[in-house]
């Protein structure tokens, strides 16, 4: 699918891309923001409370009707992290214009709508509605409180937090409780004021208007936009792993015990660190599935991921307390047949046949290739699903060897049950 990406306004990007199979349109904005401890929560909570009401349409209720007329658009409030990058806004999904009776225009209605959600929010006195502030900070300490409820979540959050202790990418994108207990509504406001004017917008649109009626309707909904000093997000930054990998284990009521290992990866191709990535856990082909979880039946499930644009390879698996150590030493194992270049042939055909599936279904959703192409602008990357796939096929088995000889072990999490 041919993409087209250029500046429309100051530090404000508009990613195009045509496509005439969809019967709806869908229509993104995004602040990106660098991800800070103290400032996460306050993020996180900014859509929540925005998509409470506009000047126009100031409660649910209004907001509803108003998207009623366009046939049931949805506008959706979206906090993502990519990388060391907040990603903060709303995702619109509407009726293709080519679809709509009459051949009503629906774009420019629904373009206008959400620049009012993020641009023109209802307030009162100069500061967002405090009923609507504290009734969305208590949803969002509910969502923050929430992750200890899922055990493989927080043994994941936990390692992240201890690796990359005093980095930005060991920030959850929800913040953390502390902080999000303390926003009212005149700090909320005043950072809403500050991070809109500093932050690059990153507009995307995928449906079968052509590219100049896109632009000037998205003109139009953002005209009101101020801009300020830039405060661009850094590059990740990527760190060595040190001489003795760190060792953290708590306890919990816990029934299955959660082994987490974070990697560093220094090396540069980052299309052989996929592919050693999917030969050692990211399929349901690989080692860590197929020997450490299937044929060894030491854990309950186990996979990893690699983040490229920090350098970090996870690993997340469930096992019974009792078999840590024979878990941790086999996990490490399977890493080293990689890193030797001890795989099958139909392994790394199944890497990248996984791969390549990946990659070619993008085209068959717009809120999958929304969030691909978001990821691409935070984390400044340019390569098309089509161009990922060339690269990764050209990848030798060699060159996968050599990226993961590049991983060490950084940091070990375990979260075990409490004795009696």
């Amino acid at each position: 699918m041919e993409k087209t990406r250029r500046e429309i306004m100051d530090r404000v990007y508009l990613t195009y891309l045509p496509a005439k199979k969809f019967k709806t349109s869908c229509l993104s904005a995004q602040f990106i923001t660098p991800l800070r401890r103290e400032t996460a929560s306050y993020g996180a909570l900014l859509p929540l409370v925005l998509q409470r009401g506009t000047m126009s349409c100031p409660d649910i209720q209004q907001l509803s009707a108003a998207m009623d007329q366009l046939y049931g658009a949805q506008i959706n409030p979206t906090i993502r992290k990519r990388a060391e990058c907040q990603c903060i806004g709303f995702v619109a999904s509407v009726m293709d214009d080519s679809f709509a009776p009459q051949g009503e225009k629906l774009l420019e209605p629904t373009a206008a709508l959400l620049g009012e959600l993020l641009l023109d929010p209802v307030t009162r006195n100069g500061r967002y509605l405090a009923e609507y502030v504290d009734s969305e900070r208590a949803n969002l300490l509910d969502s923050i409180r929430s992750i200890r409820n899922d055990k493989r979540d927080w043994a994941d959050l936990r390692l992240l937090q201890e690796m990359c202790a005093g980095e930005p990418y060991g920030v959850s994108r929800l913040g953390d409780e502390a902080t999000a207990a303390a926003i009212n509504n005149q700090k909320l406001h005043a950072y809403s004021q500050q991070m809109m004017a500093a932050s690059r917008l990153e507009l995307f649109y995928c449906g079968s208007a052509e590219c100049h009626r896109v632009e000037e309707a998205l003109l139009t909904a953002f005209s009101s936009l101020t801009r300020g000093p830039q405060t661009e997000p850094e590059p990740p930054r990527r760190f060595a792993a040190p001489s003795q990998p760190r060792l953290v284990t708590e306890e919990m009521d816990v029934t299955q015990g959660k082994l987490a290992m974070g990697f560093r990866c220094v090396t540069d191709d980052v299309p052989a660190m996929i592919l050693a990535n999917l030969l050692f856990g990211g399929t349901s082909n690989s080692k860590l599935f197929m020997n450490v979880r299937e044929k060894l039946s030491l854990c309950y499930y186990a996979s990893s991921l690699y983040a490229r644009s920090k350098g970090i390879l996870t690993v997340s698996s469930g096992i019974e307390t009792k078999d840590y150590d024979r878990a941790l030493a086999e996990i490490l194992h399977q890493l080293e047949a990689v890193q030797r270049g001890e795989w099958e042939d139909w392994e790394l055909a199944a890497a990248r046949s996984a791969m390549r599936a990946s990659l070619q279904s993008l085209g068959d959703s717009q809120g999958a290739m929304e969030n691909y192409y978001l990821g691409q602008a935070a984390t400044g990357q340019d390569e098309s699903p089509e161009e990922l796939l060339v690269l990764l096929s050209e990848v030798t088995p060699e060159r996968i060897r050599a990226a993961a000889q590049s991983v060490k072990l950084d940091t070990v999490y375990f979260l075990k049950g409490r004795e009696n």
